[in-house]
Formats: C-alpha cells, sequence, structure tokens
C-alpha cells in the first residue's frame, strides 16, 4: 500500500507541517506521524475518507496509485481535482510521455503523424513514438504539444511552422479571439482561432488569420482535444509585402476619409 507515502507527498506539497494537518483534522500530531511513517498498516475507512477529504482526492488513488511516480502536470492536474477515480468518464484522458527525470515531454506531431494524431492521439503506444522534446522555458505544471501546420490559413504564421500549444482540460475556458489547435473528429488538428459558443450552442466557432478564409461553426461533439496557443517556430521569416486583404482594407478607409473631405468642402 502506497498510502503512507502519498499522504506525506500530498502534505508537503501544501507545505503544511504534521502539526498544522492534525489541528485540521482535529487528531493528534502523533497519528498523523503514524500514519505517514506506516506504523498503521492498515488505516480505517474513517481515517481514509478523513485523508480522501482533506486532500480532495478519491480512495482508491490514496491507496492504488504511487503519487510519487507522477510528472508534476500529472500531481497538478489531481490537485484541480481532475481525479479519474472520482470523475469517471467525464476526464479527457490525455496519453502522454516523460523524460529519464519524469519531467513531461513536448510530444512533436509532424505532418506525416497528422494523419495517424486523428485517430491515434489517445493511443499511449502511438504517443510513445512521436519525438519529444524539453523547452525549459515553459511551466512545468503544464502539458506541452507541438504541431507542425500546413496552408496559409494563419498566414502571417507561414505553412509549415510548428505550433506550440498547452493542453486545455476545460473547454469552458477557452477565450473569444484567441488562437487555439483544435483535434477535430472530421478534419483532424486544426489550427485557429476560437468563439466560444459552448454556452449557448454547445458548439466553437472557428476563424481563420486569413480573411480569405470564412469562419465555421463546429459542434462540441465533433471536438476531441484543445491545446491553447502559446508560441510557434518557423524557419521562414515573415513577407513584408503587405496583404492583399490588408491593402483592401487600407483604400477602403482612404475612401471613406474622402468622401469625409468633400462633405466638409461643400
Amino acid at each position: 500500500m502506497v498510502f503512507n507515502n502519498n499522504i506525506k507527498l500530498l502534505r508537503l506539497r501544501r507545505n503544511r507541517t504534521q502539526d498544522v494537518i492534525a489541528s485540521e483534522l482535529n487528531v493528534s500530531r502523533s497519528t498523523v506521524n503514524s500514519y505517514e511513517n506506516g506504523s498503521i498498516k492498515n488505516p480505517t475507512l474513517d481515517a481514509l475518507m478523513m485523508f480522501s477529504k482533506y486532500f480532495k482526492v478519491s480512495i482508491d488513488t490514496l491507496v492504488k496509485v504511487d503519487l510519487g511516480k507522477l510528472s508534476e502536470f500529472q500531481l497538478s492536474e489531481l490537485e484541480r481535482g481532475h481525479d479519474t477515480f472520482v470523475t469517471g468518464s467525464r476526464l479527457r484522458v490525455l496519453a502522454t510521455t516523460v523524460d529519464s527525470h519524469n519531467r513531461e515531454n513536448i510530444e512533436v506531431v509532424p505532418l506525416k503523424a497528422k494523419a495517424g494524431y486523428k485517430s491515434g492521439y489517445a493511443d499511449p503506444e502511438f504517443i510513445k513514438k512521436l519525438p519529444t522534446f524539453q523547452l525549459p522555458i515553459l511551466f512545468n505544471d503544464r502539458k506541452y504539444r507541438m504541431f507542425q501546420i500546413s496552408g496559409d490559413s494563419m498566414l502571417p504564421i507561414p505553412d509549415k511552422s510548428y505550433v506550440i500549444g498547452e493542453y486545455l482540460e476545460n473547454w469552458y475556458d477557452i477565450k473569444d479571439g484567441e488562437a487555439y489547435i483544435v483535434l477535430t473528429q472530421e478534419d483532424g488538428v486544426v489550427f485557429k482561432v476560437l468563439e466560444n459558443n459552448l454556452r449557448k450552442k454547445k458548439s466553437l466557432v472557428l476563424k481563420s488569420l486569413n480573411t480569405l478564409y470564412n469562419p465555421y461553426e463546429l459542434s462540441v461533439g465533433e471536438v476531441r482535444e484543445v491545446w491553447k496557443f502559446c508560441n510557434y517556430m518557423s524557419s521562414e521569416i515573415p513577407d513584408i509585402t503587405m496583404a492583399k486583404s490588408e491593402l483592401i482594407d487600407k483604400l477602403s478607409k482612404l475612401e471613406q476619409e474622402v468622401k469625409s473631405i468633400r462633405t466638409v468642402l461643400k
């Protein structure tokens, strides 16, 4: 049983002493110490319920899962209430990999793997075969993945750029006007600016930065994963030539200004 190590780990992650925990649980410090050092081999159901309620972690997780083997991201998800034994099917299980130091890898989904990712995104064996790397400027308690995009719908981000996304568990946190990588049932991986209509219409509106592409609506039932855009990498230098849509917009504004000046002169 890993129960004793788990409650000690959770206590230390909260920066609590045994005295503080004992006071908050209304038990003696020696009782807490006995549970943590394993002196009490078989904790009672009341004790299991007490620690489960306090740490907001299921009893099953406390007694079956060695939390010391989880990555920082996995522990953070657990502490945020994303416990598989509690949430059951409501939890979106994310297949992921870690390095030799138990740090979350950033898996790379290149163009040649995008078709396979559409069906293999939840398969640990498929995810293990993806290239991985570490980027120290990112947060340890969050999960990131890199996707290679194709096409010109998100110009000025060029074709074949690599975009890095932060895994988003709660889709209600999607903010209007921000960019996300979305895994869809039909189209696979798409990179778009989103409008969140989940509460009203159970859908998302996907928009391109390139205004030549029309926005379209996507039912939440078509969505498999959402990754919040963080940054991108490209070997191309952005084209300084003014885009056609931008030129048209400037000409339209200039026309309006000329009309205003004529009105004043009359």
